[in-house]
Formats: structure tokens, sequence, C-alpha cells
């Protein structure tokens, strides 16, 4: 079994900063690319940034010159800073994972439970 674990959502004001984190954890061999997601109401989830294993980075244009992913493999953790929040940065982020587990020959997609990002003035 492979676990993601966010933290590190909350409230902020137009123009602020937070910075989320997720560590995965279990029967791990490697991962390849993790990334994050975000979901507001009533749309649909959409890719926010994704990191490879190698640390090519991949950003959305909404977010691109304000957002920065990174990731310490050794922690399998992957890391998103936002700088100069809007509102429209509002919603439940997701962190996403393409592992290979132990004792598998595949590869296969996790996701996190989801952590709340709120802008509001």
């Amino acid at each position: 079994q492979v676990q993601l674990v966010e933290s590190g959502g909350g409230l902020v004001q137009p123009g602020g900063s937070l910075g989320l984190s997720c560590a995965a954890s279990g029967s791990i061999f490697s991962i390849n690319a993790m990334g994050w997601y975000r979901q507001a109401p009533g749309k649909q989830r959409e890719l926010v940034a994704t990191i490879t294993s190698g640390g090519s980075t991949n950003y959305a244009d909404s977010v691109k010159g304000r957002f920065t992913i990174s990731r310490d493999n050794a922690k399998n953790t992957v890391y998103l800073q936002m700088n100069s929040l809007k509102l429209e940065d509002t919603a439940v982020y997701y962190c996403y994972a393409h592992v290979k587990p132990i004792s598998t020959l595949d590869s296969y997609g996790y996701w996190g439970q989801g952590t709340q990002v709120t802008v509001s003035s």
C-alpha cells in the first residue's frame, strides 16, 4: 500500500504566500512523476504543476511565475510554494504520485486526500 499525506493548506489574503507539502510512504520501490492538481467548487480537477524524478517541471499557465514545485527524492516528498496568490487560486489541492510499488511490475497513480487553500480578504 502507498499513502500520500498532504499538509500546509489554509486561509491566506490575496497577494500572500502559502506552502504545501506531500509525503509518500508505504511499499514504494520508486516514484516517477509527482505533482499537484486542484479542484475549485463546480469545476473539474486541473493540473497545477508536475515534476519528474529528474527534476523537470511543468506548470499550468495560470500559475507560471507564481508557483514553484520541488521535491526531495530521499524523503519521497513533493512541495508547492505558492506566491502572489489570487482569489481564483482557491481550491482543494491534491497531491499525485506515479509510483512503482515493491514487488510489482507496473506503476500506478496515487492521490492524496486533498488540502483546502482559500484565498480571501
